[in-house]
């Protein structure tokens, strides 16, 4: 009897203790329930995004920034976007003025400009179809407007002059579509390979055209080196003619002399005269 009182007992608290762990677990469940009804109630817009607000689907004016808001479910949903700085590369060919073949590779630097992010998403869509839809089209168009005013040479030499023009269309032409340009680089521009040998044949031409200017300009030198020098000695002794008199060679004689008087040998080496010996027979 006392065996079976002790059962019961038993089996009352193990009851007990299993109504117990429901207890917690519904609790639980009804907490994330309710918690996760309640995120309907708050979106979170993170840093360099801005949120586009939709009533039943459509955008309403007010453009949501960084942080916190309360939203009602159902009636409002939220469209995010990214405004920071994007990079665009492509590459496009174009026309120059002469008609040759320009190949460019572009690499854009581009946000959507954060107040109007309602009015880019109700017109064009998100990020990927505004790149596919905008700013592809554009920057061929652009690049094939600015190339065709420019010769090939003149895209050479004038690089900066046609990235200006590239930029100032370009960013014209986006901001109407509420999309600001940051930078634009023509990262490479290059042309057909007749171009390229042409310029090449002509770069030759025009480096052995100015060797032989120089070497022509050389040899003019020269010559007319060659003929002041030859003036010069000529000067030179047409003024010792017109200088030298008995007096300048007496006197040039006399500074040269070395103090001996003459010898005169005649035939077979015999001596024939000899100044001194006359003067000191005389003394």
């Amino acid at each position: 009897m006392v065996l079976e009182s002790s059962s019961n007992v038993d089996s009352l608290k193990s009851s007990n203790k299993k109504n117990k762990d429901v207890y917690i677990a519904v609790q639980v469940t009804l907490l994330i329930v309710f918690l996760a009804f309640l995120s309907n109630f708050f979106v979170i817009v993170n840093a360099g995004e801005r949120g586009v607000l939709m009533q039943f689907g459509k955008v309403q004016e007010q453009v949501l920034g960084e942080g916190l808001h309360i939203i009602f479910p159902t009636v409002y949903t939220v469209k995010k976007l990214s405004v920071r700085v994007q990079k665009q590369e492509s590459s496009a060919e174009a026309s120059s003025k002469d008609l040759q073949d320009v190949f460019t590779d572009v690499a854009l630097n581009w946000h959507i400009i954060p107040d109007e992010a309602n009015a880019i998403f109700q017109q064009i869509g998100d990020e990927t179809e505004v790149v596919a839809r905008i700013i592809a089209p554009a920057v061929e168009e652009v690049l094939k407007a600015v190339m065709a005013k420019y010769t090939a040479e003149e895209i050479i030499t004038k690089r900066g002059e046609v990235k200006a023009a590239v930029d100032e269309f370009l960013t014209l032409r986006l901001l109407t579509y509420h999309i600001a340009v940051d930078d634009i680089s023509l990262v490479h521009v290059h042309f057909s390979q007749r171009f390229s040998d042409a310029v090449e044949a002509k770069q030759i031409a025009e480096q052995e055209a100015k060797r032989g200017e120089f070497l022509a300009l050389k040899a003019v030198k020269e010559a007319e080196a060659k003929v002041n020098l030859a003036k010069g000695e000529a000067e030179v002794q047409r003024l010792l003619r017109d200088n030298l008199t008995a007096e300048l060679l007496e006197r040039q004689a006399i500074e040269k002399w070395d103090g001996k008087l003459p010898l005169i040998v005649g035939d077979g080496g015999k001596n024939i005269l000899d100044v001194r010996k006359l003067l000191n027979s005389g003394n």
